[in-house]
């Protein structure tokens, strides 16, 4: 099987690129000339884990088909996990496809390709903390709803106990973090509205951070606010302390432990360690090194999102974000339909940070907007902030179904929740 380009990975970068070719050479050439593959059926955007894992976001309505999305964007779409990229023969090898009996049902297959862009993601950074396995991950749709199936059960428990209490460890206070711990506040207040006086539980939720402050990536005035915000929520919130092993039902620090009905892993990102199996350079957390047009060391191979590694400023690498892949998507497009064309395409890639916002609940949010022309930032908070942040993920459905049919998805999905309730319970 041939394409001109093959796209591996349907996250956030990978499927507006992959939508933005098919449009751009529209359905007559769209369908032959662009493959994506995935190795889920179902596209739901990384960000929104958080809200998948706590039931406060329903991932059979947010997710999207694959399949729909190729049609009406005019690309091929193949189910698959990459298992190894021959650079010289210009192919890539896809593992077998077996179900839950552990039967093949599809056998390794190999895709030749004129250009290959890898956009496979990254994953949680263990850091070799003994213990982990104990820990949730939140790094696709599987992880967020096994955690929220464990985090019913957990609530189910607690509301019968005698302590009536229910206690959740976060390790990492990154936006991931931060926003699980909001957003779990959020699901316990909807839960206990609807339990009785005697079922009700207390939720402590304890956020670990080795760094010196929440938010470490983000500027400091952000992190202020989020930790203001989560300590008026009664979240306990300790930076400044390492992570030395996890054993079940408690996080081991220096000087004690921290007991936990519930524990999250979410501290720091690195790529997949079968990345330095490709022959292509990788970085210490197994990105793939980048020049500035996105190219790997490998003839017409690029790599975009977050398992790439590609220089910002001297010191910074463009920071693993859902608006750089977003730009990156933006900048390959115009990339590769130039080179369909047989023409050059010299400009070089130019990261543009707009800025961040964090969820705080489901009236709350903080972050900052770079400024303009004037040179500044601007800070934004309360509801101004959760706004502008729904309004990222309706973008980000933008740009793979059109304006049109965002609008009609977000009011249909609006007036569901008004109907069913805003948390999932199942």
């Amino acid at each position: 099987m041939h394409s001109d380009i093959v796209i591996v990975g349907g996250g956030a970068g990978g499927l507006e690129l992959a939508a933005r070719l098919g449009r751009s050479l529209g359905a007559r050439y769209g369908r032959e000339r662009v493959l994506l593959v995935d190795r889920s059926l179902f596209h739901i955007w990384k960000p929104t884990l958080h809200e998948v894992a706590a039931g406060t976001l329903d991932a059979h309505q947010e997710g999207l088909s694959y399949t729909v999305l190729a049609r009406r964007n005019h690309f091929s779409f193949a189910i698959g996990e990459l298992k190894s990229v021959d650079a010289q023969k210009k192919c890539i090898t896809l593992n077998e496809i077996r179900d839950a009996k552990d039967e093949v049902l599809v056998p390794n297959r190999t895709l030749s390709y004129r250009w290959l862009v890898l956009a496979i993601g990254s994953g949680s950074n263990s850091f070799s903390t003994p213990g982990v396995e104990h820990a949730h991950l939140l790094e696709n749709v599987r992880d967020a709803q096994q955690f929220h199936s464990d985090w019913l059960s957990a609530c189910a428990k607690a509301s019968f106990s005698t302590t009536r209490a229910l206690s959740v460890a976060i390790v990492g206070a990154g936006a991931t973090g931060v926003e699980l711990s909001a957003e779990l506040l959020e699901a316990h207040a909807v839960l206990s509205e609807s339990l009785g006086s005697a079922q009700r539980f207390r939720l402590d939720i304890t956020l670990v951070e080795g760094s010196g402050r929440i938010l470490g990536g983000l500027p400091e005035k952000i992190s202020a606010q989020a930790e203001v915000a989560l300590r008026r929520k009664q979240v306990r919130v300790l930076t400044n302390t390492r992570v030395v092993g996890i054993r079940r039902g408690a996080l081991l620090v220096p000087g004690g432990e921290i007991a936990a009905d519930l524990i999250v892993w979410a501290a720091g990102i690195k790529a997949a360690d079968t990345n330095a199996e490709y022959g292509l350079e990788t970085n210490r957390i197994n990105q793939f090194v980048v020049d500035s047009h996105l190219r790997t060391t490998a003839p017409d191979v690029f790599a975009m999102g977050d398992c790439a590694a590609c220089v910002w400023t001297e010191d910074r690498l463009v920071p693993a974000r859902a608006q750089a892949a977003h730009q990156q998507a933006d900048y390959l497009s115009r990339v590769l339909v130039a080179m369909l064309r047989e023409r050059e395409y010299s400009q070089a890639f130019v990261y543009r940070d707009f800025g961040s916002l964090v969820s705080l609940g489901e009236n709350r949010g903080v972050g900052n907007l770079m400024g303009g022309l004037a040179g500044r930032n601007f800070f934004v908070e309360g509801l101004i902030a959760k706004w502008m942040y729904i309004s990222l993920h309706l973008n980000h459905h933008r740009a793979i179904l059109g304006l049109g049919k965002t609008m009609v998805l977000a009011l249909a999905r609006l007036l569901q929740q008004r109907v069913s309730g805003r948390l999932k319970l199942h």
